[in-house]
């Protein structure tokens, strides 16, 4: 059994909303109201755009024993697809949505919370809490079971490591204040903005910041000392923006690779500790890294990383702490410990031509530290792009860089990155199409492509 939250205190605040502070007695009474708004059975699409409706929602789901369904979209195509699959689906909005076909319940907290018990509900371990569905960035999404228990675990693991970056905290208040740029339906804001703060006494704040001054006001509305939970994206635009922002304790950053620049300059500006979380919606967070000090990263206490198959074509699997069972991981590793690693690139991004190997994530990296280059990134296309006089498959590369012709970004990209591996065609656009929390979907690449290539055939 564990707990719902880890607060001992009924007066403890365990959110921020608008900031008005909410009590960990207040936060089990809402919760224990939806409950009993909830029809009987079923599963869940949690929608609330609020990080603390979205808590109160998760409690009140744990507690009628119903998962929470958290897919990566929510097109039309995707939700019938849902409502197929899984038995008596609903949605729970504080927000009407009229796009989601579904039976809705509206948020809606208790009026009076003065005489509630405080009462911290206990969640078996082997409750299925979600099922948390991948991004589509390499592929169709794909659902994964979530227990409460390894859930629970892996909170805790990632608070035990920002509590080791802040140091000595107040006792008089919440450990640390959660400020996340990414949504809490998505594995990374799940784990970071919901399920840390709850598990560690700590608060969340419920905004979904997106815009940099939107960013700055939500930090401005939270006591210190706060985390900022962003992504590669939100960080590059914020560093960009030059908006002043008051104190932050600790930045984490996941979703796509942190560039060392970026990481570095954001140190500085911020004056603040980065860390980048290294994992997946199937395994969770497995490791961090201080970014802007070295590439190397260290596995969360408990976690191991070894090496399967041959020397020349090995698969890299983790195991042990919040894991269930063991996991393969999708990516290219350089083992140095058990503990400790270099990140080399996907699996699915590993791309050979004429038999030399680099992945898109090293492109991605090189093409982004080109100065001009705003946003970038490299495509593989699954259908045949050959260069017909030689034969050889190339990428493509799509790119936002309003102050650079396509002779000069051709240079510097020579200047760091084989011939080989030269994108043909290289396609300026004004945005690139990122979803919520910054990742390009693979489906979504793809489409720009064809877009392209039509056009250029009218």
């Amino acid at each position: 059994m564990a707990a719902l939250i880890s607060h001992t205190d009924p007066r403890a605040v365990v959110a921020y909303a608008q900031g008005r502070a909410i009590t960990a007695c207040e936060f089990l009474a809402a919760v224990r109201h939806m409950a009993a708004r909830l029809p009987a059975h079923g599963h869940v699409l949690n929608l609330c755009a609020s990080r603390y409706h979205f808590a109160v929602v998760m409690g009140a789901t744990l507690l009628r024993r119903q998962p929470m369904l958290l897919p990566s979209t929510r097109t039309p195509a995707m939700l019938a697809q849902l409502q197929q699959q899984y038995a008596g689906l609903y949605a729970v909005v504080d927000q009407t949505d009229p796009a989601v076909n579904l039976p809705q319940i509206g948020f809606d907290a208790p009026a009076d919370t003065g005489a509630t018990a405080f009462d911290v509900p206990q969640i078996d371990d082997d409750q299925v809490a979600a099922y948390v569905f991948t991004s589509g960035s390499t592929g169709q999404p794909v659902p994964h079971v979530k227990h409460w228990g390894l859930l629970v675990r892996d909170a805790r693991a990632g608070g035990q490591r920002v509590r080791q970056h802040l140091g000595r905290l107040p006792a008089d208040r919440a450990f640390f204040i959660v400020i996340g740029t990414v949504p809490a339906q998505h594995m990374y804001g799940f784990e970071s903005t919901i399920l840390m703060p709850l598990q560690n006494q700590a608060a969340l704040d419920d905004s979904h910041p997106f815009y940099p001054a939107d960013i700055a006001a939500a930090l401005q509305r939270t006591p210190t000392p706060r985390v900022l939970v962003i992504t590669p994206f939100h960080l590059r635009t914020l560093m960009e923006s030059q908006v002043s922002t008051p104190d932050i304790a600790l930045l984490l950053s996941a979703t796509a690779p942190l560039s060392p620049q970026l990481a570095s300059q954001a140190e500085q500006s911020l004056s603040a500790p980065l860390l980048e979380i290294y994992g997946s919606t199937e395994t969770g967070q497995l490791a961090t890294r201080r970014t802007a000090l070295g590439q190397l990263w260290q596995t969360f206490d408990g976690i191991e990383v070894q090496a399967q198959g041959s020397a020349e074509q090995p698969r890299f699997v983790a195991r042990g702490g919040h894991l269930e069972g063991t996991q393969a991981l999708n990516d290219v590793l350089e083992l140095q410990t058990p503990n400790t690693f270099v990140l080399l690139g996907r699996h699915a991004d590993m791309v050979n031509i004429a038999g030399k190997r680099t992945s898109l994530a090293y492109l991605n990296h090189q093409l982004n530290s080109i100065p001009g280059v705003q946003d970038g990134a490299f495509y593989w296309p699954t259908n045949d792009n050959a260069d017909a006089p030689h034969g050889i498959q190339r990428p493509i590369a799509f790119v936002v860089a309003p102050s650079l012709g396509e002779a000069e970004l051709a240079h510097a990209l020579r200047e760091r990155i084989d011939p080989v591996f030269m994108p043909r065609p290289i396609h300026f656009v004004a945005q690139l199409p990122r979803n919520a929390t910054g990742k390009l979907p693979q489906q979504a690449l793809a489409e720009l492509a064809q877009s392209r290539r039509a056009a250029s055939h009218d």
